[in-house]
């Protein structure tokens, strides 16, 4: 078998095979077998006809219909003889076949790009933090008695603690009705902040029984559409508010808790535990990109590819069907993420490369630890535990990637601006 490896970049490659009829035949052979169930030849039952019989009738047609398969084979063969180290899927862009002389094919593939690591410690960055504030225990605490709350029916809206129950009908600019854009018992919540302005302008003092056109641009995505209904209002409610005291406590913990104080300092905990992890998250973000800001190398296509088609299954796992929108395009999509694609590719080949020159492993030490405090949140026995994360390359892999990234931090001078003291503050969402 003749082989040719030529470089196309630092990082794809194309190789091209070539074999004879010797080295094609066991191939051959193979797919002779598979073909052959499926055969009917008039005198044989299905599937029983003689071999040479079939190779005689069906044989060319066979070899040819099987190449592909057999550029993959080769291909891999021809992987571990050379040890050629291809990373992602390899893509077959030519072919030709000559029945009884030879076949050659041409493969390209994808390599690791050599990357020589500089900076990634002693590094200087700056990072955006939030620390809590007591009007944030407030909110969350009124957050809680909302999600507690009652209601009971009135006349018209006072304030924005209220409900508006309401028929929606689509009409056209004159105001007609479109027949088939009917809503019957739309409810809108006037405090929430996902609810569009122009509805809650229209609705802030809507009583019972009146009506409302309402009209406005709806932005979703890229594009705009108008919106024009009129609104029949069928029920207002007003928030009723539980009292915040002892019982109420008691009632929305499950009495895990007793007191207003409790709750209070708990719900603190909370903030401070989920602000910590933020702001560490923050920190990461900013040495992750200025090692990357560090390293200029150029990434395989392969994993730019795999990180956009992994963004567009997110997508679709996010619809009941598991199927994207009819006028979702994923090309325009892949065009818009590519420097996303781009910037966690080179943070994944950079992230191996510092783990190596660290010499960062999960020892038997490290799995225990993470079991003895993963087993009481996920109740299941610590010895279990420890036997199933010692099999498991995701636990040792989450083991190191939190090692790697308390190395950055306690390596670098880190920088906290607080968010408060920022002209524009940043989301606490």
């Amino acid at each position: 078998m003749e082989v040719t490896v030529n470089t196309l970049s630092e990082v794809s490659k194309e190789i091209e095979i070539t074999a004879n009829p010797v080295e094609l035949q066991p191939h051959f052979e193979q797919a002779y077998k598979e073909y052959l169930p499926k055969i009917e030849i008039k005198g044989f039952r299905k599937g029983k006809a003689p071999l040479d019989l079939v190779k005689k009738l069906y044989g060319e047609m066979i070899e040819q219909d099987s190449l592909d398969k057999v550029a993959s084979e080769l291909f891999r063969q021809v992987v571990v003889e050379k040890d050629l180290k291809p990373i992602g899927e390899p893509s077959l862009v030519d072919m030709n076949y000559k029945r009884g002389e030879r076949f050659r094919c041409k493969i390209q593939y994808d390599v690791r790009p050599t990357i020589e690591l500089k900076q990634y410690k002693d590094l200087t960055v700056e990072a955006v933090i939030h620390t809590p504030d007591e009007q944030e225990l407030e909110d969350e605490i009124l957050r809680l008695r909302k999600m507690n709350s009652t209601t009971e029916e009135v006349e018209r809206v006072t304030d924005e603690e209220h409900i508006v129950s309401a028929t929606l009908q689509e009409v056209d600019p004159s105001g007609f009705p479109i027949i088939g854009k009917k809503t019957d018992d739309a409810r809108f919540y006037l405090a929430d902040p996902q609810l569009e302005q122009p509805f809650k302008d229209a609705l802030k003092s809507a009583e019972r029984g009146g009506e409302h056109r309402i009209q406005f641009e709806h932005q979703h995505g890229d594009h705009t559409h108008k919106v024009d209904v009129k609104a029949k209002i069928t029920k207002v409610e007003k928030l009723v508010l539980p009292e915040l005291n002892d019982d109420f406590v008691a009632k929305v913990t499950k009495d895990k808790m007793k007191t207003v104080a409790e709750l209070k300092t708990s719900v603190e905990e909370d903030l401070e535990t989920y602000w910590k992890e933020k702001n560490r998250r923050s920190k990461i973000n900013a040495i992750v990109s200025e090692v990357i800001r560090l390293h200029e190398f150029q990434v395989p296509e392969s994993l730019i590819r795999s990180v956009l088609e992994g963004l567009v299954e997110e997508i679709k796992n996010q619809y009941p069907d598991k199927k994207l929108p009819h006028d979702f395009d994923v090309e325009k999509f892949y065009q818009e993420n590519r420097p996303y694609a781009i910037f966690q590719s080179k943070w994944a080949l950079l992230r191996e490369e510092i783990i190596t020159a660290e010499n960062m492993t999960a020892s038997d030490d490290d799995l225990t630890t993470l079991a003895e405090r993963e087993a009481p949140k996920i109740g299941i026995d610590k010895e279990r535990l420890i036997t199933y994360y010692k099999s498991s390359d995701q636990a040792k892999d989450r083991i190191v990637g939190d090692k790697l990234m308390d190395f950055l931090i306690g390596s670098s001078t880190i920088k906290e601006l607080d968010d408060k003291t920022l002209p524009n503050t940043i989301s606490k969402g």
